[in-house]
């Protein structure tokens, strides 16, 4: 018996020439736990939207059938980006959602809601503002939101992307509660090693095609592992060399001075300098994110101050055209800073802004396509990009501008091996050039690899107020 069978199925992309998937053949038999494999760009994404009835027929063409049955057909999806799922203020309202949409009497439902909060490692009392958390804080919130609906087919893309090791740890845990004998799971992870103990079988896809490799984990790594690591799946136990810096750090280019955001970010103090990679470090919640809009110019301290550039003015009150040519920004989330429909044109912007030439502009975008493995969707839409293609996207446009200092929330997330590696190259070559670049990472690869400095953050303050009754 399949809970999953897919013959022939390809889904192209409104807009796209190339088919995201194609000629895929797949069954996946009731209870049975998938991990879901490939390079950035492969197609595990839109296969799982297509396996939870997300590709509307409007938004692009298909072909083949897909039959999802068993006990329970009923399929919850936990996207790259959880802020796509969340629709409600309040944390727990956000899970109650589900349940009051299915007519689950009103005291069954906070008993569930309080039980699978604890489960997915929630933190904060149910009444906590959506709009206040982290972006792993809230990636816990939409695992909860699936799991409280108790799906038999559960599908999870990079449930702990955003997450710090011990975070990524509570979510697996719940994940392995959460998932008895009827439960099919199957999931895309790049953290392929601690994934493992979740999954009793691995399937690779093949860019633009179908299945490359299926087998259980041990036979599939021993099989293939050399040549899956250079085509850029992720392998356990393949390593990269140090790319340290070998030269002293010059100028200070930007530097916080107890700066805080209430209610987001406790007093820090940190500068970074011309020609280092400094990594922001620590757990989900610490305000590693909010720091790095503050350096970046994007937000203004509450108390405290930040200066950059030897300006007497605060990065957050310069013009538009001056913070891009001296700061470029990456966010958490790269679907938050594209606001054009082509993948060129988001490209283009930057440096239009600051009045290059179209020609001069027209050489940074195709060189900048190149470097970072976009040149073959330069016509897509932005938002139609995987995770891992989105996320290369956003940190050419921050390049496009030629800013001494990049800061880089989760540069490397949803990145397959090869391009993970090109990335780490790029910026290791920034640094070299002069450059300054601070990251906020939970990538233990990136750290280990890449970084001149470290400053972890502290831990989050503890909220006192309690959980177990509805607000």
């Amino acid at each position: 018996m399949s809970d999953v069978r897919l013959r022939g199925f390809g889904w192209r992309h409104a807009g796209r020439r190339a088919w995201a998937l194609r000629g895929l053949d797949l069954d996946v038999r009731h209870g049975e736990r998938v991990l879901l494999l490939g390079p950035s760009g492969a197609g595990k994404s839109t296969l799982l939207s297509a396996l939870a009835g997300l590709l509307p027929a409007d938004s692009g063409e298909s072909e083949g059938t897909i039959e999802i049955g068993g006990p329970d057909s009923r399929a919850g999806i936990v996207f790259q980006d959880p802020q796509t799922q969340i629709v409600m203020a309040r944390s727990g309202d956000d899970v109650a959602f589900g349940l009051e949409n299915q007519g689950i009497p009103a005291a069954d439902i906070w008993p569930r809601v309080s039980d699978v909060l604890d489960r997915a490692g929630f933190p904060y009392p149910i009444n906590r503002p959506t709009a206040a958390l982290s972006g792993g804080e809230a990636q816990r919130l939409a695992l909860a939101g699936v799991l409280v609906l108790r799906p038999g087919l559960l599908l999870l893309d990079e449930p702990t992307a955003n997450l710090d090791p011990s975070g990524a740890a509570l979510i697996r845990a719940a994940i392995t509660r959460a998932t008895g004998p009827d439960t099919t799971l199957i999931i895309v992870e790049h953290r392929v090693a601690e994934v493992l103990p979740l999954v009793d079988r691995v399937v690779v896809l093949e860019p633009g095609g179908g299945v490359r490799a299926d087998g259980s984990p041990e036979v599939i790594f021993a099989a293939y592992g050399d040549k899956l690591a250079g085509e850029g799946v992720w392998v356990p136990g393949f390593t990269f060399p140090l790319l340290k810096s070998t030269s002293p750090t010059t100028d200070v280019l930007v530097r916080a001075e107890q700066a805080t955001v209430a209610g987001r970010l406790a007093p820090v103090s940190i500068h970074a300098g011309a020609g280092e990679i400094l990594a922001v470090t620590g757990p989900n919640g610490a305000g590693k994110s909010t720091l790095a809009l503050l350096l970046g110019g994007l937000l203004a301290p509450s108390t405290g101050r930040i200066t950059a550039f030897g300006d007497n003015r605060p990065p957050h009150r310069w013009r538009a055209a001056t913070l891009a040519t001296r700061i470029g920004s990456v966010f958490q989330n790269p679907e938050h800073q594209f606001v054009t429909g082509r993948v060129a044109d988001e490209l283009a912007l930057g440096p239009r802004r600051i009045g290059h030439s179209p020609a001069e502009v027209t050489r940074i975008v195709d060189e900048l396509l190149q470097r970072l493995r976009l040149d073959n969707l330069a016509e897509a839409n932005p938002y139609t990009l995987s995770g891992g293609e989105a996320r290369r996207l956003s940190v050419a446009t921050a390049l496009a501008t030629a800013p001494q200092l990049l800061v880089l929330d989760e540069p490397t997330f949803g990145q397959d091996r090869r391009t993970w590696r090109e990335l780490a190259d790029l910026l290791a070559a920034l640094r070299d050039d002069g450059h300054g670049i601070v990251a906020v990472t939970h990538d233990e690869a990136f750290v280990r690899t890449l970084a001149d400095r470290i400053v972890p953050l502290g831990e989050p303050a503890p909220d006192p107020l309690p959980r177990r009754s509805r607000p």
